[in-house]
């Protein structure tokens, strides 16, 4: 007998989920309204069911974890579904997926009084709404939703409309078969623009949409909305059904339905996490929305064997994609100093793995978006993570609040800034800074920028080999890491003979530089890397550059009069010309190449995703050598965006505004 006590704040964390969840399930399956992100949502159902595995004796008949979710609307006449209808558990990491094939050769090994080795189908999950159609004599005889898993809404009418819905099949028989009605990225996208013109909200998402399309009660809406569908499960039928999966899939096709083409028998679970992988960096290049993959046991004999838990199939998962939004609880509040001295406060958070990483830190910006977001230490909040970018905290759940949560004051003085710790905020800003400019903490910070790959691309000297370095003294100034011996480094912790061969080569490396990365590394307040590229562009030398007046600088397009008035000043402070000069008597600037051909002058490209064959620097170099500029966001204004691997909401935004989108193969052809 289990008696271990159970801590107040546990049961009241339960029943705060519980509600919340309900909530949001209501909204998102009955009323198709999103208000937080289904991945969100994924992430509160999944501290749902830790909690619950620690605790059974919590677990209660109405919990979200026990049932399927949904309820019929009211509008349509109800269908009792004459096969019950099932929700798949979720699988988030590869783990999670192995502990489910270890589950189910356990659960085969018992049933078989043997060892058994399943096959597995992989499916791409479609972010639609499922839809139930039973066929009589090979005619469409009904269609309905899966409402609440054993009565769902009479969507016939509707459904007729959709084209890749067979009214009549290829062979007369009596079946019933599941699948997923979806709505494309482009009509998604027509009907966006069609509300935008009349000035009504937009639609959030191509599901939602897809959801209230079906549920339309003028069948000639539906049809205008030309809605698709993907089949997927022969769940009845009046002649023997296929032994496995695979076989299940091409069979519907032979009776005439739009089989998902991207399906994949594996013979073992490692295959499957490929597969996995593979439509991770795929998936957004579909004209539908993905959010994961089904995982099926393929032999038909097994699936039998497994069964049904209360509210899923034993023989299948849905393996999701590594999700950007989850929720987790606000820590601690501190401060991170920049290199330019502004402070930026940073969320510490309880970890939790988004994209595919674990994540402890969110960036909160500023003072004003601290406010906005009414964000309290020990908040439960949404993070928002996209590819390796710090995380945003997009929302706080106030409704998980206990009362125990403490606000956040804004600080008058903050101790890493040096001096007496005074910030002050930045006239016509919401950023603060530090008063005192030389803090170690800023000091600190531009050196990390100074080898860092955009600047002077030191290798081997990331953040922590330079914290050893002037933790040992070795180091104050830029200028100082030119004067290393292989002496000074041997003597280090953790540093052998070959680890130090190495940084002096990348140190060597490095005295040789772009007029542009030498600016970019002094980290002349205003002047990121598009600015340095300009102006290198139109001075062509550090001397031109370290004499340019305002007035100078202000005939140089994209360079206005806080970036300009920031330069001169920089350059007029005899210790920034102390600085310059030191690092002069090491470093040669090679002059700049300038190509006859400027094929692509006057044109803006935006880069996107991971590039096969070339880095980022290379393709910003090749651009810019013909005359482009390189942007780091989409507008009306970009002419080209390359899109790589992955490629995240750049390619989104790309493809709302219309801008033309290359891929690696038809940039290298551009070029």
């Amino acid at each position: 007998m289990n008696t271990k006590v159970i801590p107040k704040e546990i049961i009241e964390r339960l029943e705060k989920l519980r509600e919340m969840i309900n909530h949001h399930r209501y909204l998102y399956h009955v009323k198709d309204i999103s208000e937080i992100s289904e991945s969100a949502l994924d992430s509160l159902k999944d501290e749902l069911v830790k909690i619950e595995k620690e605790f059974p004796e919590l677990v209660t008949p109405d919990s979200p974890t026990q049932r399927v979710a949904g309820a019929p609307l009211d509008e349509f006449k109800k269908i009792e579904h004459k096969v019950a209808q099932w929700s798949f558990n979720d699988a988030f990491t590869e783990d999670d997926i192995r502990e489910f094939d270890l589950r189910t050769k356990r659960f085969l090994e018992k049933a078989f009084g043997k060892k058994v080795e399943p096959s597995y189908v992989c499916e791409l999950k479609i972010d639609g709404l499922k839809i139930v159609l039973e066929y009589q004599n090979g005619v469409l005889y009904s269609a309905a939703t899966r409402g609440n898993g054993v009565v769902g809404e009479d969507v016939t009418l509707n459904v007729k409309t959709i084209e890749s819905v067979p009214l009549s099949l290829r062979q007369k028989v009596n079946c019933i078969v599941e699948g997923e009605v979806w709505l494309s990225k482009k009509q998604f996208d027509i009907l966006n623009k069609e509300k935008e013109k009349k000035g009504e909200a937009l639609y959030a998402n191509p599901r939602n949409v897809a959801a209230g399309t079906l549920r339309q009660l003028d069948p000639r809406v539906v049809a205008e909305r030309k809605l698709e569908t993907f089949i997927y499960d022969l769940v009845a039928f009046d002649t023997e059904v296929p032994d496995t999966q695979f076989k299940e899939l091409e069979l519907l096709q032979e009776l005439g339905f739009k089989v998902n083409e991207h399906k994949e028998e594996c013979k073992t679970i490692e295959e499957v996490i490929k597969f996995w992988k593979v439509w991770q960096k795929k998936n957004t290049k579909e004209k539908y929305q993905l959010d994961g993959v089904v995982v099926k046991v393929n032999e038909k004999e097994y699936q039998d064997a497994l069964g049904y838990t209360g509210k899923a199939p034993r023989f299948a998962i849905a393996f999701k994609f590594p999700a950007e939004q989850v929720t987790t609880i606000v820590e601690d509040i501190v401060f991170q100093i920049g290199r330019t001295g502004v402070v930026t406060p940073v969320a510490h958070l309880r970890p939790v793995s988004a994209a595919g990483s674990t994540v402890s830190r969110a960036t909160l910006h500023n003072e004003d978006e601290i406010k906005r977001l009414d964000v309290r230490i020990g908040d439960t909040v949404i993070i928002q993570k996209a590819g390796d970018v710090i995380p945003d905290i997009v929302q706080v759940l106030v409704e998980l609040r206990t009362g125990k949560e403490k606000r956040f004051v804004w600080p008058t003085h903050v101790g890493l800034c040096g001096g007496d710790g005074s910030i002050e905020r930045i006239p016509g800003q919401a950023a603060w800074r530090c008063v005192f400019k030389d803090s170690f903490e800023q000091h600190k910070r531009k050196l990390y920028y100074f080898a860092s790959k955009g600047a002077l691309n030191i290798e081997d000297m990331g953040p922590k080999i330079i914290d050893l370095l002037l933790e040992h003294e070795l180091i104050g100034e830029y200028a100082d890491i030119f004067t290393l011996e292989k002496g000074d480094l041997v003597a280090l912790p953790r540093f052998a003979e070959k680890s130090a061969e190495n940084l002096l080569a990348s140190i060597e490396k490095a005295k040789h530089t772009t007029l542009p990365r030498f600016l970019i590394s002094l980290s002349i307040p205003q002047v990121g890397e598009e600015t340095a590229h300009d102006i290198a562009g139109h001075f062509q030398t550090i001397q031109v550059v370290r004499s340019a007046t305002e007035e100078d600088l202000l005939a140089i397009n994209g360079v206005g009069p806080i970036v300009a008035m920031s330069i001169v000043e920089f350059f007029k402070d005899v210790k920034n010309t102390k600085l310059v000069d030191d690092l002069l008597t090491y470093i040669s600037i090679e002059e700049l190449k300038t190509n006859t051909s400027q094929k692509l002058s006057g044109k803006t490209f935006v880069l996107t995703g991971t590039l096969q064959t070339m880095s980022r620097d290379e393709v910003k170099e090749k651009i810019r050598a013909l005359g482009g500029e390189v942007s780091s966001s989409v507008s009306k204004e970009t002419d080209y965006v390359v899109a790589g691997e992955s490629a995240g909401s750049k390619l989104d935004k790309a493809q709302e505004l219309e801008v033309e989108i290359l891929s690696e193969t038809e940039f290298r052809a551009l070029l």
